[in-house]
């Protein structure tokens, strides 16, 4: 009889992996997770205590440094690389036995080694594009704008590419991020797009939108999530009455960008609870993430599940959560003129808008939570399992 498929995950903060754990444990697939976090942390998963392994002695104070900007650029990216190697170091020492290790990128070097001559096939989670894409459009975004950037630095990029070379697969959780490591010449066929899921019990409509048109934004107001983009669209488009609100902890060029392009009727909210931002969503008219770079913001699914329509770059994995004109808007990233144009379609058309908030909660119920991002990845699990030779299954 087959054995049941065993999987360890690692992560060095929160991330997707822990909904990751919670379906692999579902499933009775988990081996163990290892974090960078402190368990109090991330205790509200429900992940079971003795599969629930930490190591925060460096990512907690460097996080917490982060939060108050304690640290020079430099600083930071020296203690996050030591952050990154040391959990790696540590899971390498205390990895489990299992059928699957499926790391973070940036933290799977020397344990996917390890697990790999044990007969264990690796996987590199890779939740942004080709690093090295990431790294020319954020340098040449930064450029554009005529702000001062640190760059990926040299040792970032070799290990992650290191760890492309190294792993059985690597999994990617948009066609934008897919197209970016095809593009720098990595094989197809090592490489999996798995698109990410949502939290139907969290993120649900909590209240009525309110009557006045609301543009929300949430996470990072910064350049790599194209907050610029955003200022300058909300003040081109002719949207009388409406409000920009911005969710999320400032980045250090946000003051610059706000007072570069500035906005009169603006509400920075800062950074609030999970369920705060599913009231902020609820009451929004519509979420606009204009973002040069990432692999699919969850955000968006988020907005999705309160009945909220989306407006996506295309670099923002949007295309994988929605369909262009029917829950939402995905326009080309940097171009002002479409952001402009479809937020004041959506102002000037409440037909639309009540269209758009009805088919997005229909969207996101049709997504079905986490369980379909789990089906697809206890599937890859297994192939690459048997392709190492064991004789695995799944329970259920």
């Amino acid at each position: 009889m087959a054995d049941q498929l065993k999987a360890t995950v690692a992560s060095i903060s929160r991330f997707h992996s822990f909904e990751l754990a919670r379906q692999l444990q579902a499933r009775n697939a988990l081996a163990a997770i290892y974090t960078g976090l402190a368990k109090r942390f991330v205790r509200r998963y429900g992940i079971e205590e003795d599969l629930l392994h930490s190591f925060p002695w460096v990512q907690v104070p460097l996080e917490i440094a982060q939060r108050f900007d304690l640290l020079s650029p430099g600083m930071t990216r020296r203690i996050g690389h030591l952050a990154h190697r040391a959990l790696d170091r540590h899971v390498a020492r205390k990895l489990p036995a299992c059928h699957v290790y499926m790391a973070l990128a940036g933290i799977g070097l020397e344990s996917g080694r390890v697990a790999q001559a044990r007969g264990t096939a690796y996987v590199c989670d890779r939740s942004s594009a080709h690093i090295e894409v990431q790294k020319r459009l954020l340098t040449d975004a930064y450029a554009a704008l005529d702000l001062p950037y640190t760059p990926i630095d040299s040792c970032s990029v070799e290990r992650n590419l290191a760890e492309y070379d190294q792993a059985d697969m690597v999994v990617v959780p948009s066609q934008f991020a897919y197209d970016s490591f095809v593009e720098s010449g990595f094989p197809a066929e090592r490489l999996c797009r798995i698109p990410f899921g949502v939290n139907l019990d969290s993120f649900s409509r909590q209240m009525p939108r309110d009557a006045a048109f609301r543009v929300l934004f949430v996470g990072a107001p910064g350049v790599q999530k194209g907050l610029h983009f955003l200022l300058q669209a909300f003040s081109r488009a002719a949207l009388p009455g409406a409000r920009l609100v911005i969710v999320g902890h400032v980045e250090p060029e946000t003051d610059i960008l706000l007072k570069r392009f500035p906005v009169a009727d603006i509400d920075l909210v800062g950074p609030v609870s999970h369920d705060e931002v599913a009231r902020q969503m609820s009451r929004a008219s519509v979420l606009v993430l204009p973002s040069i770079q990432e692999g699919l913001a969850v955000v968006q699914a988020e907005a999705l599940a309160c009945e909220c329509p989306v407006i996506s770059s295309t670099h923002a994995g949007g295309a994988d959560l929605f369909e262009d004109g029917e829950e939402g808007f995905i326009v080309p990233v940097g171009d002002i003129d479409a952001l402009a144009d479809r937020m004041t379609r959506l102002h000037d058309d409440p037909v639309l808008l009540d269209a758009m908030a009805e088919k997005a909660g229909r969207r996101a119920r049709q997504i079905g939570g986490w369980n379909g991002y789990g089906d697809a990845i206890c599937d890859l699990f297994l192939r690459l399992a048997r392709a190492r030779g064991h004789d695995v299954r799944v329970a259920g």
